[in-house]
């Protein structure tokens, strides 16, 4: 463990020239001299797989790393909606600037502003970008690109491909990354995952990877490590993620000295389909699309909750987020509208299917959309969701509203990083989802797919650069003591997976009882003694999981449930951090609702004045004892109120 102060690079300046004049204020790399130097790449999404193209066609030698079996496997394809970028092609006001006030104010003021406006910024080149790769936006019959509302905005900026979004964008990045391992530049390898990180002389300087075929441990070295992992919501068992999704990389770097911030920023996404049994083991998001033109209502009597809702008069319903949000209706951002049918639900107005005796869900519905636009001009516009929610649930919602309710889907928190993406070890870099810059507490929709590409295609190539130009570059070809140390002591890590003193349980049993203790404790709502006993909970779960986890077969082949046991170790390690952070929160910011802070009006109460911070836990050897380092937020240009959507 190391004391430091954290630094965030932040420039100075007008907040619009500070990415331009930073930009212009870091060390490159000479073309000749790019060949010399070797960069790693794990995780191919959106942020991975756009890094690893841009970098490659820079010249730099770039390894690439997924465990899927392609990266057009990346969950980036789960993204639906869209993809922001402040264009204004509906003339309705939009700007770079309302896109950052947005975002600042849609995370509940919990982000750099700096970070934020660079965000805002680059939304425009992204879908210049994008369109130049061919990438299938929906068009307006003159041919220009078409714009939809998300949550959290009052104008239409989303830009979107039926609900494909995200599938069209990364198979556009897995096709410039394609071309560069055609032209020698990137070399790839999937089935492959991270195991940690290795270190020399107090840089990150390569890692040691598995092959998930063969069971392979092997070592790779290289000049500096971009991680583009993902997020974390799969702590929580139940979640809108793959289920392949995972921390475990990020949090072997943390372990490393790799600072954590925010990990108790999670994001709880509104319009997902309601769970349907207590051994359900993966919820389905239905794209936040749906609310501009959907109508979400429940039951205003607790009598009419049995009924079919087509026997429910119009009189009797509660368009409840229309009626509490007048200004923005079912356009809220995802946290107030979560919050607002969690109450709904508690109240006991829910619907659906009852979990430990409670209906969890409320109706989306699309009646009015179709008497408007007619059955085909709905299709147009949502087929493919709505065919993937009748497969599902066995229900045509065309006919019949959708039920939806509040699931974990984005993680705002992760990786501690500067203006440069760097994490606070030298030469590991962090994008996308992995680390926690650009969000605050809450996500506004349709900005991951945003940041993703911001992250890849423009920063990162930029950034890494900087960090590379002050480097000589590393001999790959040389044997590293540092690097073997770390292979054994992943080869360890396994064998005591293997090795349980009584093995009785699997990995997956001990996955539901951890999701289950995060989700009543470190959810939508917390509370301090709660969340103190999740702790203890936590612990005591882990010593047995040590103790009784059953992992059948060999390290030396394929073998998924070793796979699992591993990442389900480190979800037991991030989910008391989890728990410890939301403690040290004494607000509700976000959807993260402290039953202590809540106003008299069921609205968040945020405290400004004590916690508009980052924060940043360094692992000091024990994971139950982190050290908390804060990175305060400095508001120039927005200035922090409550935030009003009536």
């Amino acid at each position: 463990m190391s004391d430091f102060e954290l630094n965030s690079q932040t420039p100075k300046g007008s907040l619009e020239n500070r990415w331009t004049q930073h930009k212009f204020n870091l060390n490159i790399v000479n073309p000749a001299n790019r060949k010399k130097y070797n960069v790693i790449v794990v995780g191919t999404g959106l942020a991975g797989a756009a890094a690893a193209a841009s970098m490659g066609e820079m010249g730099y030698n770039v390894k690439t790393f997924c465990f899927q079996d392609s990266p057009r496997r990346a969950h980036s394809i789960a993204a639906q909606g869209g993809i922001n970028a402040a264009k204004n092609y509906q003339n309705d006001g939009d700007s770079v600037w309302r896109l950052f006030y947005d975002t600042i104010k849609g995370g509940d003021y919990r982000a750099r502003e700096s970070n934020v406006f660079r965000l805002a910024e680059l939304s425009t080149s992204i879908i210049d970008q994008a369109v130049a790769q061919g990438v299938p936006f929906a068009r307006e019959y003159s041919g220009y690109l078409a714009n939809r509302s998300f949550g959290g905005a009052q104008v239409s900026r989303t830009f979107y491909a039926r609900g494909q979004t995200g599938q069209q964008l990364l198979l556009g990045a897995y096709q410039a990354m394609s071309k560069q391992i055609d032209a020698g530049t990137v070399v790839h390898k999937s089935r492959c995952e991270m195991q940690d990180v290795i270190m020399i002389d107090g840089q990150a300087k390569g890692i040691v990877s598995r092959d998930l075929v063969t069971g392979e441990l092997e070592t790779h070295i290289a000049d500096c490590v971009v991680l583009c992992t993902g997020g974390y919501g799969n702590v929580f068992y139940l979640s809108t993620n793959a289920k392949g999704c995972n921390a475990s990389a990020a949090w072997r770097a943390h372990k490393r000295g790799a600072l954590f911030a925010n990990p108790c920023f999670t994001q709880i996404h509104p319009t997902c389909i309601p769970q349907q049994g207590e051994l359900q083991s993966k919820l389905t998001l239905m794209s936040e699309s749906l609310r501009n033109d959907g109508r979400i209502w429940a039951p205003k009597h607790q009598q009419d909750c049995e009924k079919r809702p087509e026997d429910i008069p119009e009189h009797d319903r509660d368009y409840f987020l229309e009626r509490m949000y007048p200004a923005f209706g079912n356009l809220v951002p995802r946290d107030i509208a979560s919050r607002a049918v969690k109450l709904i639900c508690d109240e006991g107005r829910g619907v659906g299917h009852a979990i430990d005796g409670k209906k969890l869900g409320v109706y989306l519905d699309f009646a009015k959309a179709i008497e408007k636009f007619g059955l085909d001009g709905v299709e147009e516009k949502y087929g493919n969701l709505f065919d993937m929610y009748q497969h599902i649930t066995a229900e045509n919602p065309y006919e019949t509203p959708m039920r939806i309710y509040p699931a974990v889907h984005y993680t705002m928190g992760g990786l501690w990083v500067d203006y440069n993406l760097m994490t606070s070890i030298n030469g590991l870099f962090a994008g996308g989802e992995a680390n926690f810059s650009d969000h605050g507490a809450n996500r506004l929709g349709a900005s991951a797919l945003m940041q993703g590409l911001a992250d890849g295609y423009f920063i990162l190539p930029t950034t890494v650069s900087n960090y590379l130009a002050q480097q000589t570059p590393i001999d790959i070809t040389k044997s590293y003591p540092e690097a073997q140390q770390t292979l054994q002591a992943c080869q360890a890590q396994l064998d005591r997976l293997l090795n349980a003193p009584d093995p009785q349980k699997t990995p997956d049993e001990f996955h539901r009882k951890l999701g289950q203790i995060l989700w009543n404790a470190c959810g939508m709502a917390r509370e301090k003694a709660i969340l103190e006993a999740a702790i203890s909970d936590i612990q005591a779960l882990r010593k047995q999981f040590w103790q009784q986890v059953k992992v059948t077969g060999s390290d030396k082949t394929l073998n998924q449930t070793l796979e699992r046991a591993g990442r389900i170790a480190d979800f037991f390690e991030l989910a008391e951090l989890m728990c410890i952070d939301a403690l040290t929160r004494e607000e509700s910011c976000g959807c993260h609702a402290r039953v202590e802070h809540i106003a008299d009006d069921g609205e968040a109460q945020r405290h400004d004045d004590d916690y508009a911070f980052v924060s940043a836990w360094q692992y000091s050897g024990n994971v139950s004892i982190p050290v908390l380092y804060k990175e305060e937020l400095h508001f120039e240009f927005v200035r922090p109120t409550t935030r009003n959507y009536k």
